[in-house]
């Protein structure tokens, strides 16, 4: 199956083909810079403006930095208020006309490393950690999602972890990489006594820079970067649609309706 596959941040929107049997893009992705404010009709008019350089009329899966319940933003930690409640899902599709299946960034990331990348395979616990302007996570156990954990937000040094150790914190204090690691570690000893994890998955622009920081880290669940990388966002997005679409048309079939075209 093909699915536009989009991954929505804070700097950028950046979209392809997926392949959703191999984890593979289809062609060259596509960047959009993200609209400031990035208000719900901003982002949607940004997404149709994708929609149309892919010339795409098929479905489109879609990460977003909020949680997302049933396709509605909850929260908007690095996006702007008005997102809040606001059916995302919805507005995608009014917006471009097609089916979207939207679901938050880092469980997005998450599903394409369980299933194409560095979390092929393990089972237990695994912990992947985005780490860019805030902090992601997605918690997996026997590679099944708990979506929305949102653990960038816990308490750590009296205040919400990432603006203790996001890569924004590091830039900002200008700390080196082993400085900051020790911050990181400090937030991965956390998630492992609250979860303890089997595995840490590491995504976001500091995976590529593992090698100049992993000696700062302590904890008993080994930490690897991220396979995928800026694509895992995409991918993931991607097969979230998939998954969302077999999942109406088993709901059609048990029903006995007749599946919908999509034009």
């Amino acid at each position: 199956m093909q699915i536009l596959g989009v991954d929505i941040g804070g700097s950028g929107i950046k979209g392809a083909l997926v392949d959703t049997q191999s984890g593979e893009l289809i062609g060259e992705r596509h960047r959009i810079p993200t609209p400031q404010p990035a208000t719900p009709a901003a982002i949607a008019h940004a997404l149709k403006q994708l929609v149309e350089h892919f010339q795409w009329q098929g479905p489109i899966g879609c990460g977003f930095p909020a949680t997302i319940h049933h396709g509605v933003a909850k929260n908007a930690s690095n996006i702007d208020k008005s997102w809040i409640e606001t059916d995302a899902a919805r507005l995608f599709g009014e917006v471009t006309g097609l089916p979207c299946f939207v679901l938050n960034d880092a469980d997005a990331a998450g599903l394409a490393e369980m299933r194409f990348g560095a979390g092929q395979s393990h089972g237990g616990v695994v912990i992947l950690v985005t780490v860019g302007t805030g902090i992601g996570t997605a918690l997996f156990v026997e590679g099944h999602l708990l979506p929305n954990t949102e653990l960038g937000h816990l308490m750590l040094e009296g205040m919400v972890a990432e603006r203790y150790c996001s890569d924004a914190a590091r830039k900002r204090e200008d700390l080196s990489w082993g400085k900051w690691g020790k911050r990181f570690n400090q937030y991965l000893a956390r998630l492992e006594f609250l979860f303890s994890p089997d595995l840490f998955i590491l995504g976001g622009g500091c995976a590529a820079k593992l090698d100049r920081f992993v000696d700062k880290i302590a904890t008993r669940a080994p930490l690897i970067a991220a396979a995928s990388l800026n694509q895992a966002g995409i991918i993931g997005a991607a097969l979230y649609g998939a998954e969302q679409i077999r999942l109406q048309q088993g709901t059609r079939k048990k029903r006995g309706d007749a599946p919908k075209q999509t034009h």
